[in-house]
């Protein structure tokens, strides 16, 4: 039976998500859990039913009530042995010989974690995507193991693989292994009976929670594993991202995007201030010419404003009237510019106007001289003849005369 027991218990902003189930050979659940923050525990009962059941929900609301609410592993440990004797006491009075529980708990308290554990329920971490076993089994199994004896594939399928050589209710001087460590931020802790773990293999385990970024998903898909394995015990699972670090996490995502974002904004201003800049020191090597006041006038750079800047400037107001110049160029001026590859162009060009107005000037002056000139002649011829005709006449009275 999975228990939670209700305390007043700080509640942490952590992310966690747990499942226990029957599986598919036993015909009752003598798993128990608790999830209150920053504990989390995992008690695998023994005994058979109404034995096993009763230990391990004595165990973890024992511990429930004791359990320190910071990572102090000494107080843990105190929390565990006030568990044993209580399972214990639990025996006696019920007549139950041999009933028990293994049970492992830890406290998530920041950058610390505590773990105290009896039995073979383990603990793992997941650190950087790799997985590590970070309590040892109190088994039969372990110890052939650690003496060579047997190899991991004979212990998966050796008859005496489910013996235990420390559990809480059978021992008063009984011991919990303890554990101090230190985490970091993306770390996962798995806390779970021996169903999940001989039912799969601790890669396929580290996959899976590798896979399976939502918590509560990865320990339903986990007990689900382990279920499709065979299911051959009770499977309890679960599964915490360390204390503080879901919100180290997205702090640290919020800061980092914070830093893109400023970097991106940074990069695009270097960017629009080079095009800026690079617009405007190429506008600077061209010129124009205007109308201004009626007069021409010479502007460096191109008409126009990027970003709220002109990008030109006055050089100097000519002493070239607009009107002098031809219709066409006059009404250019007027409404436009005339655009030119250089400031000396532009000059260029002035001077030619007033060349041109010179020269037109000029002819103006010549062609008056000759309209003079034709008229004296003119005057000149008309004098003569009117001479020769009062000759004649003074002649002709003359001869009558």
């Amino acid at each position: 039976m999975a228990s939670r027991p209700s305390t007043q218990r700080r509640r942490a902003s952590v992310q966690f998500g747990s499942r226990t189930d029957i599986g598919c050979v036993r015909e009752h659940n003598e798993d128990s859990l608790v999830v209150a923050p920053p504990l989390y525990a995992v008690a695998d009962g023994m005994g058979g039913h109404a034995a096993g059941e009763v230990a391990s929900e004595i165990a973890v609301r024992t511990l429930a009530a004791n359990a320190p609410d910071h990572a102090d592993t000494k107080a843990l440990g105190d929390a565990v042995i006030r568990a044993n004797y209580d399972v214990i006491n639990a025996a006696q009075e019920k007549g139950r010989t041999g009933m028990g529980t293994t049970i492992t708990a830890a406290v998530l308290d920041g950058p610390r974690l505590a773990i105290a554990q009896v039995g073979d329920s383990r603990a793992y971490l997941l650190h950087q995507g790799v997985m590590q076993q970070i309590t040892r089994d109190h088994s039969l199994m372990a110890d052939l193991l650690e003496a060579g004896e047997i190899t991991q594939e004979e212990a998966r399928v050796h008859p005496q693989r489910s013996v235990i050589t420390r559990a809480l209710g059978s021992d008063p001087g009984m011991q919990p292994d303890l554990y101090e460590i230190n985490v970091s931020a993306g770390d996962r802790l798995l806390l779970c009976s021996d169903g999940l773990t001989t039912m799969l293999e601790d890669d396929e385990i580290e996959r899976l929670l590798n896979r399976t970024r939502n918590p509560q998903r990865a320990a339903s898909i986990l007990v689900n594993e382990a279920i499709s394995a065979g299911g051959h015990d009770n499977v309890t699972v679960v599964v915490v991202d360390v204390e503080g670090n879901a919100v180290a996490q997205e702090k640290k995502a919020r800061r980092h995007g914070r830093l893109w974002a400023v970097a991106i904004s940074l990069a695009l201003i270097a960017v629009v201030c080079g095009i800026v800049g690079g617009v405007y020191n190429y506008s600077q090597g061209l010129a124009y010419l205007k109308a201004e006041n009626g007069y021409v006038a010479v502007y460096r750079g191109v008409e126009g404003e990027v970003f709220g800047r002109s990008l030109s400037s006055l050089d100097h107001v000519t002493d070239v009237s607009v009107d002098d110049l031809t219709p066409h160029t006059a009404e250019r001026l007027k409404n436009g510019v005339i655009t030119k590859e250089s400031l000396q162009a532009a000059n260029d060009v002035v001077e030619q106007y007033r060349q041109q107005i010179s020269e037109e000037q000029s002819q103006d002056t010549s062609a008056s001289d000759d309209s003079s000139s034709s008229s004296s002649t003119t005057s000149s011829g008309k004098a003569s003849s009117g001479s020769a005709k009062a000759s004649g006449k003074t002649s002709s009275e003359d001869s009558s005369s």
